[in-house]
């Protein structure tokens, strides 16, 4: 029993004397003032820097929706000189090609049939007409019934009649312009005895010509009289000739199912002939429209999405298309005038990603 007590006092001894080195130490280095060991941190993660893309603020662009079709020009007025009466040509008062006013004589016939036809028309009126001034003194004064006044009345009616119809047959041995134009190539000579309704001569009022043209019927809603168009020729490239739509015809070719169109465009200087080819180019509608390029689109499912940049940072934007063109895209919905997209670099970011923004162009 005494040696067991002898063992555990020993034990203690040396329990004691260890927690007494090991917490000596350490008071002792904390009351000398020592500075503390410092304490091992983490290094804190460098900031991403922002991604550079390119960008274009939205302005509003005109776009103007066309329809190509092709037609021919037509003479505003064209009409074949034909004689009323026969006759043999006496006088040509015209040159091949020349521009004519309205009412000028361009041909002349042997009048002098007519001519004498039409003075004794006058002579018998003019008898007819003294015998009617006479009938009526006597029937005032009453030496003739009024039967007899009016025979002579009807006699005299008769008369004026005749001289009339001379003057017309006498007035139509002159070929008169009935509108102002240029004369085509003649047919006939001086001294060719015609007939009624032979061809003489064309006459083709050509300061102003109409454009005869075809479109499909689906576009019938979007053509109104008075609608722009631009003509170009074929026979004279890179000029253009601006004209209006006169008129639509009222019937559907029921083959092609296509409307005729009629346009009107000037030709003051002459350069434009009935008969040539011409491509017409109709303006639909024009409207100002965001367009943005189509670079700027992210598809995604049945959606398109555009980045729009606001200080600094990328939000991805859905919005709605309509018309492309030339490479752009008119937005009918998601972005207004004055924001600024991301146009190159879209591979690179994604929504909220910080940017280096370099503006290249404004629509």
């Amino acid at each position: 029993m005494r040696k067991s007590s002898i063992v555990l006092l020993v034990a203690a001894a040396i329990a004691v004397g260890a927690a007494t080195g090991y917490f000596l130490p350490r008071a002792l280095e904390s009351n000398s003032g020592a500075a503390p060991r410092p304490q091992a941190s983490t290094p804190a993660a460098p900031a991403r820097a922002p991604i550079a893309v390119e960008t274009t603020t939205l302005a509003p662009t005109l776009l103007q929706q066309r329809l190509n079709a092709v037609g021919s020009l037509v003479s505003e007025e064209s009409v074949m000189l034909r004689p009323e009466v026969a006759g043999r040509i006496r006088e040509i008062r015209f040159t091949e090609g020349q521009g004519v006013k309205k009412g000028d004589t361009l041909i002349r016939l042997d009048d002098d049939i007519a001519r004498a036809e039409l003075q004794q028309a006058q002579a018998n009126y003019a008898l007819a007409r003294s015998k009617h001034q006479r009938a009526t003194e006597l029937q005032r004064q009453g030496f003739i019934s009024a039967q007899g006044r009016d025979e002579a009345n009807n006699a005299l009616q008769v008369e004026r009649a005749n001289v009339a119809l001379a003057q017309a047959k006498f007035d139509k041995t002159s070929i008169l312009a009935p509108f102002a134009g240029e004369i085509g190539l003649r047919n006939v000579s001086v001294g060719d005895y015609i007939t009624a309704g032979q061809d003489l001569v064309t006459l083709q009022a050509i300061q102003r010509l109409k454009v005869d043209f075809r479109i499909p019927e689906i576009y019938l809603s979007r053509i109104t009289p008075g609608q722009k168009l631009t003509i170009m020729l074929d026979a004279i490239p890179g000029r253009t000739w601006q004209a209006q739509v006169a008129a639509i015809s009222p019937l559907v070719d029921v083959g092609g199912r296509a409307l005729v169109m009629r346009a009107l465009v000037d030709n003051a200087d002459g350069t434009l002939r009935p008969g040539m080819f011409a491509r017409v180019n109709v303006l639909l509608s024009e409207a100002n429209v965001l367009m943005v390029p189509e670079t700027a689109l992210v598809p995604r499912g049945s959606g398109q999405y555009v980045y729009r940049v606001q200080d600094g940072i990328a939000h991805e934007i859905e919005v709605q298309v309509g018309t492309r063109r030339e490479g752009m895209v008119e937005v009918t919905g998601g972005l207004t005038a004055g924001d600024q997209i991301v146009t190159a670099g879209l591979q690179k970011i994604q929504n909220g990603s910080r940017v280096s923004a370099t503006l290249l162009s404004a629509n």
